[in-house]
């Protein structure tokens, strides 16, 4: 096969190449020796014969193992399916590989191939070495899968991670940039002098939303009741938050956006009860907000309106009415949408679900819908 191009079905994977390559020249001589005893080797055609036709059943059975194979580990592909996949693939060498030998004692004892005769004693010498070498095959194919699934978990792991950390601290460093506190400071300059109490309140929000980030990317926990918690859940590197907490904050951080924009944007939100102890990753919600606000046309006259609200299927539908600003005058390295599918892939390692968020722009609308996990450890 070419580099780069797709191998059909039908094709043999490596594995058999190199099952042919290390078993046949001594496996093959071996059980066809056994069949047929010391004529096998004191006649040539004999030996071209047999081993010949051996040879092609071992082919014909080693290709049907390989598609067998691979529907098995296509369909239980994790490492977590170890115990159920190791199960299936005994069953199918066990079944398929004594099926063919079969076969193959009736055709030699029916046709009489290489004046071959029927020894119950050689032909249980030949399946007791059929199970010993299914044993050590499937035991040497499920050692080499789950190696090769670990290092790539762990590289996708590691990657994923990198990302994840990286866009959180692009996150940060996003609140913290000098257009952004001076946007914050500039509104809560213009609230001092005419509406004190106004501004008190500003400055308890924008202290919750800074010690929230904070929080977050550090992966700390507080007990605070002043302040949003981030209640990181069993995962061990602070992945996830409740909703509820989430939503706490994201009151904090809409209260800075509305102070700045008014009656420009509108936040909606209908999140039923029951699935505001259901888990998320940090920020999303505020990613999301944020996206919506880069990207979207602000004004009185044109509000951007942002709902947050459960789906019947118990997921989290965040979506705002379009209204783009002009694209030369956006540039977007596109780290908020990115950094969610990355903390969503990185989680769905924990789980046997696949986890994927849905992103759709129909209808004047831009919606994200986000899986909510329960509050279990994993």
């Amino acid at each position: 096969m070419r580099p780069g191009v797709a191998r059909p079905w039908y094709w043999p994977s490596k594995q058999v190449w190199w099952q042919m390559i290390l078993l046949f020249p001594w496996f093959i001589p071996l059980v066809t020796y056994l069949l047929l005893g010391p004529h096998y080797l004191s006649d040539w055609s004999t030996f071209v014969g047999a081993t010949g036709l051996n040879a092609t059943l071992g082919f014909f059975c080693q290709w049907i193992l390989d598609q067998v194979t691979k529907r098995i580990t296509d369909q239980y592909p994790s490492l977590k399916q170890t115990a159920t996949r190791l199960i299936l693939l005994l069953v199918a060498f066990m079944s398929i590989s004594l099926l063919i030998i079969l076969s193959a004692l009736w055709f030699y004892t029916q046709f009489h191939l290489f004046a071959y005769v029927y020894q119950p004693g050689v032909v249980r010498h030949i399946l007791l070495f059929n199970v010993v070498v299914n044993l050590i095959s499937v035991a040497a194919y499920e050692s080499i899968y789950s190696l090769t699934k670990w290092r790539e978990n762990m590289l996708e792991k590691e990657q994923l991670k990198k990302v994840n950390l990286q866009s959180q601290y692009e996150s940060l460093k996003n609140q913290v940039n000098p257009h952004f506190l001076f946007n914050t400071l500039n509104s809560l300059s213009s609230l001092i002098a005419d509406e004190p109490e106004r501004a008190e309140e500003f400055v308890n929000e924008m202290a919750k939303v800074y010690r929230y980030l904070l929080q977050t990317n550090r992966g700390v926990e507080t007990n605070s009741t002043s302040l949003p918690t981030t209640d990181v859940s069993a995962t061990g590197d602070g992945e996830l938050t409740l909703l509820g907490t989430e939503l706490t904050f994201i009151h904090s951080y809409f209260h800075l956006l509305k102070t700045r924009y008014g009656q420009g944007i509108q936040l909606a939100i209908a999140v039923n009860e029951s699935d505001q102890i259901r888990l998320l990753p940090p920020l999303s919600l505020q990613m999301l907000i944020e996206n919506a606000v880069k990207h979207n046309v602000i004004h009185v006259s044109k509000p951007l309106t942002i709902e947050i609200k459960s789906t019947p299927d118990g997921q989290l539908l965040v979506r705002n009415n379009l209204q783009r600003k002009p694209t030369r005058r956006v540039l977007s390295n596109q780290i908020g949408l990115s950094n969610i599918q990355a903390r969503y892939r990185l989680l769905a390692q924990h789980y046997t679900m696949p986890l994927e968020i849905r992103i759709d722009e129909t209808d004047g609308y831009f919606t994200v819908i986000l899986p909510l996990l329960n509050t279990i450890r994993l």
